[in-house]
């Protein structure tokens, strides 16, 4: 049996000693630092073992059967009725593919999902934060090694997504935000004060928020949609789970992976539905504790500007969280001094990669004018490769290059192109060719403008349209300044360069132009734990998917203080 000491700081130093020792016994997980890496991508070289594999899921879903999508509300599968209708979700490759028709909330469901996520956060936010995250690491197991190739699949059918960027999406990056999220909620919560007074002891408690978190996810990343549900479900909270219509199929097989990994009844509800409808119910609830949002700035900032009246009539209890990442107008610049070959073939992945359909794509190009003919030449010979000037673009598993995810987003696409064509100051030098018989194709466009304030610079796009602007190689430094100053985003950007000087004047000069800010590669591909992920002015919060720190927002810290003496006068010293 253990023998306390009589004197008070021998028993704190003791008592602190037992304290750090069953923390660090209770925060023991699987991976530890030392042995956490980044999940390994697969490479589906030609006649392996992987595609064999893939085509079997791919099956799966072709088999001219349409999925039944529910609801899921406190565990409980709810179909459609009288009063709930369905929406499909068509393959946007193949029109005539029906994947799915999913069920639509109803406002009585919303309101069935908010009691039920607070019902369930009582015993949730109890539950050790060890059984927590075995959850996640269970999860993270069953995505790569059960359902790996069904959540390719379905990621590739359901998205639009060719076979590599379906699979540093769907497995990669969501087993990485699982497992390190699991990291660096141990760190976070083995942070406790360091000061301590004799006889005291003094502790830290990451309580979940009080609320409810309403996450709202994007078509674009299944791992994007997995993590804006696992991060706050991880640290005790219970949350409101909006998919996105056009990421339905892969976003249902990772609700029911989590399901299969333990997760409690009423943790998540799965609610997928008309945005305004569920959102306008949700944000005017008093339980309403937090936004988790990826998506379009301006549905963002109307989010945003609702809640901020919602605080000033009293709706909530607290001040709701808000973190959201929204678009971006990410830009490459390339010195006179730049790899020709490097810096053009990191801009074609950075531009057109998922077809553009990425918030940190590649969308504007400033292109040293001494340098610009190879660049060119390079960059379209290589385009070359990808898609025929027909624009037949291939529906082969291991086509570059896919469909735009849906018409109202080809036809914004297809109309930016045509005004292209008819103003005196934009030349289309590449592309510029659309097809939507079978699927919504664009092909990858590059369209050069003689002004460098061209208004194809400020605006998103959010496809495989890069605009590109020439400048003399004596106006590099005026040319940042410009770039600087002519979005509204500040998400991503790269300079390529191989000269020192030039590389530190555009890192100083650009410092809020981009939260992801890269030198000679491209400015796509963050990778969890490596480069944590966002950006501020009007591209989100910047609270950085990837790291701990967007842990730190689903929590509300609470200090307990423990006194082991007792006084025996309320006077002190001075006071006599």
């Amino acid at each position: 049996m253990f023998k306390y000491s009589s004197k008070p700081r021998v028993f704190q130093a003791q008592l602190l000693s037992i304290i750090n020792k069953r923390c660090v016994a209770q925060l023991s997980i699987p991976n530890t630092p030392s042995s956490l890496k980044n999940e390994t991508n697969l490479t589906f070289m030609k006649n392996s073992k992987e595609w064999d594999l893939l085509r079997a899921s791919l099956t799966k879903f072709n088999d001219n059967t349409s999925l039944q999508i529910p609801l899921v509300i406190n565990g409980e599968k709810i179909y459609s009725d009288e009063t709930r209708p369905t929406l499909s979700h068509f393959n946007p490759a193949k029109h005539s593919q029906e994947l799915a028709t999913v069920t639509q909330a109803n406002p009585i469901d919303v309101t069935n999902a908010i009691k039920t996520s607070m019902s369930a956060k009582k015993d949730w936010l109890k539950t050790p934060w060890v059984d927590r995250a075995s959850i996640f690491l269970k999860a993270a197991e069953l995505i790569s090694t059960k359902y790996r190739y069904d959540l390719l699949a379905a990621t590739i059918l359901g998205q639009g997504k060719n076979i590599f960027q379906a699979e540093i999406d769907s497995i990669a990056e969501l087993n990485d935000f699982y497992r390190y999220n699991v990291k660096y909620a141990k760190e976070l919560y083995s942070t406790q004060p360091i000061e301590t007074s004799s006889g005291v002891w003094n502790r830290a408690e990451y309580r979940p928020l009080e609320g409810f978190v309403y996450a709202v996810t994007p078509f674009n990343f299944t791992a994007i949609a997995g993590n804006l549900v696992g991060a706050p479900a991880l640290m005790g909270n219970t949350v409101v789970w909006k998919p996105s219509p056009h990421s339905i199929l892969s976003n249902y097989l990772l609700y029911e992976i989590l399901e299969e990994a333990g997760l409690p009844k009423g943790v998540v509800n799965f609610l997928p539905g008309d945005a305004e409808l569920i959102t306008n119910e949700v944000i005017n609830d008093e339980n309403f504790s937090a936004l988790h949002f990826t998506g379009s700035t301006s549905v963002f900032k109307n989010l945003f500007s609702t809640i901020g009246q919602n605080i000033n009539k009293d709706v909530y209890k607290d001040f709701p969280r808000i973190v959201g990442e929204t678009g971006g107008k990410n830009f490459h610049l390339i010195h006179k001094s730049a790899s020709v070959v490097h810096s053009s073939l990191s801009t074609l992945r950075g531009a057109f990669e998922y077809q553009g359909q990425k918030c940190s794509a590649t969308s504007r190009l400033y292109l040293s004018e001494s340098i610009s003919n190879q660049f060119l030449k390079n960059l379209t010979e290589n385009l070359n490769t990808i898609v025929p000037h027909n624009c037949s673009i291939s529906e082969g598993l291991n086509s570059f290059m896919g469909p735009v995810i849906h018409k109202q987003s080809y036809e914004k696409l297809v109309s930016k192109i045509e005004q292209a064509k008819e103003d005196p100051d934009l030349e289309i030098i590449y592309g510029g060719k659309y097809d939507s018989k079978d699927g919504f194709f664009i092909q990858p466009t590059i369209i050069e403008s003689n002004k460098i304030d061209h208004p194809y610079f400020s605006e998103e796009f959010f496809g495989p349209i890069l605009v590109v602007y020439k400048y003399k190689d004596k106006d590099y430094e005026k040319v940042i300044n410009i770039i600087d100053k002519t979005s509204k985003y500040g998400l991503t950007g790269s300079i390529f360069s191989k000269d020192r000087e030039a590389i530190r004047t555009a890192e100083e000069k650009l410092r809020y132009s981009a939260g992801n800010f890269y030198i000679n590669d491209k400015c796509t591909g963050a990778v969890v734990g490596q480069q944590w992920f966002g950006g501020s002015r009007m591209s989100g919060t910047n609270d950085k998917s990837g790291s701990a720190n967007i842990l730190s927002r689903f929590v509300s810290v609470r200090n307990v203080k423990e006194n082991f003496q007792e006084i025996n006068d309320y006077r002190y010293p001075s006071n006599y």
